[in-house]
């Protein structure tokens, strides 16, 4: 399923352009793109789109939905799994399982920060996840 922004072409090399989009209701709440009312999108301009068309542009709702698991539960997940795991190897130890616990969660947490960066990394390379501008509106 996809879904359909509008938005402004601000910036354009080769076959990606930079597109200067308004917010929308899945986004309210986030805060992470920049300006108060707006986004500034990377896509894939194919049919050549120019600074200051406005276009449309198409995104997956596959790659958003999977992009919101890896960044906001992913995290969550690993702290859990290894203050789990911290806990049972303290239990086994005949240590203090609070200790083992913070120490699992710490490191399960920071290796899934750092997977998230190399994953983002990995993503930005990736044109074919990228949105496609569709067609020139003005």
């Amino acid at each position: 399923m996809r879904r359909e922004e509008t938005g402004i072409v601000i910036e354009t090399s080769e076959n990606k352009a930079k597109v200067k989009a308004s917010r929308h209701g899945d986004c309210e709440n986030c805060g992470v793109c920049p300006g108060d009312n707006a986004m500034v999108v990377e896509v894939q301009n194919l049919i050549g789109a120019k600074v200051g068309q406005r276009v449309a542009f198409e995104i997956q709702e596959a790659n958003m939905l999977w992009a919101a698991f890896v960044v906001y539960l992913l995290p969550l997940l690993a702290l859990f799994v290894g203050a789990l795991g911290g806990g049972i190897l303290g239990t086994n130890l005949g240590q203090p399982v609070l200790a083992f616990q913070i120490v699992g969660g710490s490191v399960f947490f920071t290796v899934a920060v750092i997977y998230l960066k190399r994953y983002d990394q990995a993503v930005k390379k990736n044109d074919k996840l990228l949105p496609v501008i569709t067609k020139i509106l003005c």
